[in-house]
């Protein structure tokens, strides 16, 4: 029987063929990357390597990296390994890791979805022989409404807040879900003032010609009554914080998946809750792996024992990898969208 091309590690997940770690949470040699989010992409490794299209997101968030890049859809050869990046869809450069080795093939999916959200590159099904994959929302109450829907809804909850006298805050992560939210916002209904978490982040996406809206920073300067009828956007933790209480009476949303779910809706006492994801939901988990091919399924982070159970009912060889991957969290002190900034990390802490 052959060797595995991945084993799982107190580092991560290995690659034996090519001596290289793919989104390692610990310090090694070699480590690839499949996209910017903190608990994929960490600092202290000696050599990195992602897409051309997430690097510079990476750079501004590691700092002064050895990191190389390749285009989506290349191949190219590590040790007796053969590896490329393909578009997994989560959020601008994210990619799924292709591994052959002795023409066995297995990928890493990273984080994924698979409905096009406009922004990022587009979700692409890789075949192979054994798929590791996130679950983030493996259940069936978890699936996604329409982006147009959402829009609606976006709108109308703003042009209510202002027309009430209060100022809509919407909480969302500074990477990926934030651009999203700015690609559905109508920049003609008012300014949209920023966190600056979110803003140097979307102004590296910008610089790179991700179409997005112009936005407004947030500084120890802003004077709200500067900006009237704006809505503003800041990480999950930035609101309830002395930072936000600067906007006067608030009506306040928070931007993600865990919205489906009408207890955290209530935990969260938010005003609005808005169901969106840069994760499959249930159906895309699904789609994913079936068209996949793969003989093997492994699952991490997420509802990793109950969808197992659920590929396996389905005729899916599946097991559980355990992982430090966090997914999709409302709570998390540093959210795992978060730029990588000291200071706006300090902004966000709520006040005492």
């Amino acid at each position: 029987m052959r060797d595995p091309v991945l084993t799982f590690t107190e580092h991560g997940i290995y690659c034996p063929a090519g001596d290289f770690f793919v989104d390692p949470w610990r310090p090694v040699a070699r480590a690839l990357i499949t996209h910017g989010h903190a608990d994929h992409a960490r600092p202290g490794m000696s050599a990195y390597l992602a897409t051309k299209a997430a690097a510079p997101v990476l750079r501004h968030r590691l700092g002064d990296i050895a990191l190389d890049t390749i285009d989506y859809g290349v191949s190219r050869r590590i040790g007796d390994a053969q590896v490329s990046f393909h578009p997994a869809g989560h959020v601008p450069g994210s990619a799924q890791i292709r591994i052959e080795v002795a023409g066995e093939v297995w990928v890493v999916s990273g984080d994924y979805k698979t409905t096009p959200d406009g922004l990022s590159e587009p979700f692409e099904p890789v075949r192979c022989h054994t798929f590791i994959s996130e679950c983030t929302f493996g259940l069936p109450a978890f699936r996604w409404r329409p982006q147009s829907e959402l829009a609606i809804d976006l709108a109308a909850w703003w042009a209510d807040s202002i027309a009430t006298g209060r100022t809509p805050i919407l909480g969302a992560y500074s990477l990926g879900k934030a651009q999203r939210l700015l690609s559905l916002l109508d920049a003609a209904q008012g300014p949209i003032l920023t966190h600056g978490a979110i803003e140097h982040t979307t102004r590296v996406l910008r610089d790179q010609g991700y179409a997005l809206p112009h936005t407004i920073q947030v500084t120890p300067d802003t004077n709200p009554k500067d900006h009237p009828g704006a809505l503003v956007l800041c990480p999950p933790s930035a609101i309830g914080s002395t930072w936000s209480r600067r906007f006067g009476p608030l009506s306040t949303g928070f931007a993600s998946g865990w919205m489906q779910l009408r207890g955290v809706r209530r935990r969260r006492a938010a005003d609005r809750g808005f169901v969106i994801s840069d994760h499959a939901d249930w159906d895309g988990l699904n789609t994913a792996i079936t068209e996949t091919g793969a003989e093997k399924v492994f699952v991490t982070h997420g509802y990793t024992e109950i969808f197992c159970r659920w590929l396996t009912s389905q005729g899916h060889d599946a097991g559980i990898v355990p992982t430090q991957f966090e997914g999709e969290s409302l709570d998390a002190p540093d959210d795992a969208g978060d730029s990588g900034d000291p200071e706006d990390r300090a902004a966000e802490s709520p006040a005492p």
